[in-house]
């Protein structure tokens, strides 16, 4: 089984989390680190890794995620969808 990503816009995040499933995830990319995005079947899991350091972030709707990403997100992030 191969995974597959593809870039998508800023302006498409919310469109993507809304329909992200349990096998699916979201990986945004900045010049400080990367941000994971999953989603269990409750709530939704943002890992965020800086300099070999992990930190874990849970938001329990589409919302909450969108606007705890606004202070993590640069207008040079990439954002994919695997």
């Amino acid at each position: 089984m191969t995974y597959q990503e593809r870039s998508i816009s800023i302006d498409n995040l919310e469109k993507f989390l809304r329909t992200l499933d349990s096998d699916e995830g979201i990986r945004i990319d900045n010049e400080s680190g990367h941000v994971f995005i999953n989603k269990t079947s409750k709530r939704y899991c943002i890992n965020i890794s800086n300099n070999n350091k992990d930190e874990f972030i849970y938001k329990d709707t589409v919302q909450e995620t969108i606007d705890f990403l606004r202070d993590v997100i640069t207008q040079t992030s990439k954002i994919f969808v695997y």
